[in-house]
């Protein structure tokens, strides 16, 4: 007797489920973006773009930004070629392309918010969210919760990982932009900035003049 073979239940992303969490640790993850619904590539998060997940066990809301984003072929044998060819054309010529190759993203965790707590935590977690959990954009409302206090840049300051000082000049530029335009607050995070720094003004200039309106 033959059983018939599992079927695969496919879902609709809810609003701003943009990829899955694919490799994780204390510090950060690494997710892979869901494939769109149409012939393109798959969207890649800006550098410095905050995101969440869930770590379902504990229900600790995760957050944390994106350092480091690549588009690469799914497997490690097959590189991806110059076709010398438009979007249009690839996608009326060569479609199976867009099938053939994955983004992904690595994410510097920075906090996280207890279920049903309300309070945010800007330090590590206990433990990263888990592989296959969903990874959301956070909404601008959410970033500038997050941001009211600043020590997740001293947790930035800490990605060893990451190129540290484009990455804060990034997600600071982010958070003034949402905030729309606070300068006080853009002061207070130089402050921070500068405390962190011991007094190196030239590293700081180079960070603050990534930061623009």
């Amino acid at each position: 007797m033959r059983l018939p073979l599992p079927q695969l239940v496919t879902r609709s992303p809810q609003p701003g489920h943009i990829a899955e969490v694919i490799e994780t640790s204390t510090t950060e993850f690494l997710a892979q973006c869901l494939e769109p619904d149409s012939l393109d590539f798959a969207q890649m998060p800006p550098f410095g773009s905050w995101v969440k997940a869930a770590d379902e066990d504990s229900g600790h809301q995760i957050y944390g930004v994106v350092y480091h984003a690549t588009t690469s072929p799914l497997d490690s044998v097959h590189r991806a070629t110059a076709l010398g060819l438009s979007l249009a054309e690839l996608r009326e010529q060569q479609p199976q392309i867009f099938a053939m190759l994955k983004t992904e993203f690595r994410v510097a965790i920075v906090g996280f918010c207890p279920a049903g707590d309300g309070t945010i935590y800007q330090h590590l977690p206990p433990r990263p969210p888990q592989v296959h959990q969903a990874v959301y954009r956070c909404s601008a409302e959410e970033v500038v919760t997050f941001t009211e206090q600043l020590d997740f840049l001293r947790t930035l300051m800490d990605t060893r990982s990451a190129p540290v000082d484009g990455l804060i000049a990034a997600v600071i530029r982010e958070v003034y932009q949402l905030r729309r335009l606070d300068r006080d607050w853009l002061v207070q995070a130089g402050r921070i900035l500068n405390v962190q720094l011991k007094d190196d003004y030239d590293r700081l200039r180079t960070i603050l003049s990534q930061i623009h309106p």
